[in-house]
């Protein structure tokens, strides 16, 4: 519930900003959702990988026509994974939530659109331990199909890296560490579907 209620935080806030900063003609809103497949975790002494599960990524994105074929776009998702201890065989979570800014080059033919999106943002990293901000880009290439002038069928394979502190004790509780970062760089691929409406 913890991420869900930070998700409607920063979804208001960005349709707060965007209704003062975004001047375009075509204003479009797209929920989607999908499987985010992780990076896997290392544990405290560094001996063992940990397997992080497949977790459900949903989200929400704000996009602008800014040319015949671009969009500006600010996209937030969630993700919620589980990882198991070898400390203590118990079960733990790593909540996150991205945020980019991302640019969207489309490629038309009639009904149909190829997508692909680059975009610069952050990775809020929440666990039993404590959490944490870092720097986040993403990749994506994606279809649309059109339905009408006003809504579109969305498919998307997206790549998510984040730059971690390898050294952070987010999953650490008092002086036990369940686990820790495998590297400085956090990778995360999902697949989604959702549906665009054009206002």
């Amino acid at each position: 519930m913890y991420v869900q209620q930070q998700l409607i935080k920063v979804i208001g806030l960005c349709v707060f900003v965007c209704s003062f900063s975004i001047s375009a003609t075509e204003f479009e809103i797209t929920p989607f959702f999908g499987q985010m497949y992780s990076s896997d975790l290392i544990s405290s002494d560094e001996v063992n990988a940990i397997s992080v599960d497949t977790g459900n990524n949903y989200g929400i994105a704000f996009a602008w026509q800014d040319s015949p074929n671009g969009q500006g776009q600010i996209m937030l998702n969630a993700v919620s994974h589980d990882f198991e201890s070898e400390v203590d065989n118990n079960d733990y979570s790593l909540d996150i939530i991205y945020a980019h800014f991302n640019g969207i080059a489309q490629f038309r033919q009639q009904h149909y659109v190829t997508t692909v999106s680059i975009g610069l943002g952050g990775a809020y990293f929440d666990s039993d331990g404590g959490a944490e901000l870092f720097p986040s880009a993403t990749l994506a290439i994606g279809t649309r199909y059109e339905f009408s002038e006003r809504m579109s069928f969305v498919t998307e394979v997206r790549g998510i890296a984040s730059v971690v502190d390898n050294e952070d004790n987010i999953f650490c509780q008092a002086d036990t560490c369940h686990a820790q970062f495998d590297d400085t760089l956090w990778v995360e691929t999902t697949i989604s579907v959702g549906i665009a409406i054009k206002f």
